[in-house]
């Protein structure tokens, strides 16, 4: 006799244990337990065979008999429909490791090691707000350029610059599922013309008798004290903004007068040794009464755990009157305009801006030319004291005269 659905529910109350039969080989089987769990009994090569269907009330009854009625189609077939079902969920595990959004997170997961974190974190945040919730379900030979274009487009009308950064980002990620042979087309190429950005326009450097206001101006800034300490720091050091403002106080080495910029900070994945001059010595070590106590020189003002914001130097020469004039970039700018036209020697001041020549290769020249670099260093926070105390600075280096 088929099973109906109040039979089923008075064996579920009574719970009656055995095996009860609904027709073409699907039973009902009572355990012990009280779970009751549906079976497809079948016969390939003379041999009976149990298939799991599922249990009740998870599975009904006419849930369970069309999944018995595939199963049978199977079985003529001389299919194990245990077989089948692994078969087809390995399957589906490999269409979700080849959608867009797990071949992108692969991606991301290799370049980890190259990219800053800052970097890293853009590009995922770029893909988690921005891709995947348009194509990152799709199998990635299943994306277009048409998708990608959807997509660059849309963050076009909103930050142009993002949107090349994406164009990259497909870039990457097509590669990777071509080498890997899950896609045939790298979608940058297609897109190379979807997104027109006006070339970045870099601001000129300060010259020297521009710079002694830049430093009145700070004086008289009523901002945050760290903020202008920062200031000077980057002065004092031509380091980037970005490694100032997550500089911490373990980097920093006061007694030997030396900031260490660990690798994972840095552009080029190598720790950077940078020599601190007297003048920054001294300013940290006020600065360190100040934030000492906290794991960043810098800490942002509504949550100390962390660093300030990227943008407060931004801000900071905005409120000097520096907008669309100078920017913090260009202190980095300046610097080696200026140490440049004294004569200093090119791989001093490349080194001490940690740029890397890809035409020398690193392993023939290892040397960092800390102590030469000091000197400079030192002459350069000596040369901007004495423009800024209205001095004439008739040579820069450790021998710095300054004549009033």
């Amino acid at each position: 006799m088929a099973l109906t659905d109040t039979r089923i529910k008075a064996l579920r109350r009574s719970q009656e244990v055995g095996r009860y039969t609904d027709g073409s080989g699907l039973v009902l089987d009572v355990r012990p337990s009280g779970a009751l769990l549906w079976r497809y009994r079948y016969r390939i090569g003379g041999k009976e065979n149990l298939f799991a269907i599922g249990a009740y009330p998870e599975v009904s009854l006419r849930e369970a008999r069309d999944e018995r009625d595939e199963a049978r189609k199977l079985v003529r077939k001389g299919i194990h429909p245990a077989h089948q079902r692994k078969a087809e969920k390995l399957r589906q595990q490999y269409a979700n490791a080849n959608t867009f959004k797990a071949v992108a997170e692969e991606w991301l997961e290799e370049k980890k090691s190259d990219w800053s974190l800052r970097t890293y974190r853009q590009r995922k945040n770029l893909l988690e707000k921005n891709v995947y919730p348009h194509i990152g379900s799709l199998p990635i030979d299943q994306v277009t350029p048409a998708h990608g274009h959807s997509v660059v487009k849309r963050i076009t009308q909103r930050a142009p610059h993002m949107a090349v950064i994406a164009r990259q980002c497909f870039g990457g990620i097509s590669r990777l599922a071509i080498v890997t042979q899950r896609a045939s087309t790298d979608l940058s190429y297609a897109l190379r013309d979807t997104v027109k950005v006006k070339a970045t326009k870099h601001k000129n450097p300060l010259r020297p008798h521009e710079i002694p206001r830049f430093f009145k101006r700070l004086d008289e800034f009523p901002g945050y004290f760290p903020t202008k300490v920062g200031i000077h720091l980057m002065w004092w050091t031509l380091a980037r903004p970005t490694e100032v403002i997550a500089a911490r106080w373990d980097e920093f080495d006061l007694e030997n007068r030396i900031w260490t910029i660990p690798a994972e900070r840095m552009k080029t994945r190598q720790p950077h040794a940078l020599p601190l001059p007297d003048q920054a010595v001294d300013m940290l070590e006020s600065l360190h009464k100040i934030t000492g106590h906290f794991e960043y020189i810098l800490p942002n003002r509504s949550s100390p755990k962390k660093h300030a914001a990227h943008s407060i130097f931004v801000k900071a020469f905005y409120a000097l009157g520096y907008q669309g004039k100078f920017t913090p970039h260009g202190v980095r700018v300046t610097g080696r305009t200026i140490l440049g036209e004294q004569g200093h020697p090119k791989d001093v001041l490349e080194r001490q801006l940690a740029h890397i020549d890809v035409k020398h290769v690193r392993a023939y020249d290892q040397g960092d030319r800390l102590e030469t670099r000091r000197d400079v260093m030192q002459g350069w926070a000596d040369y901007l004291d004495g423009l800024c105390s209205d001095a004439k600075v008739t040579n820069i280096g450790k021998q710095a005269r300054k004549t009033k």
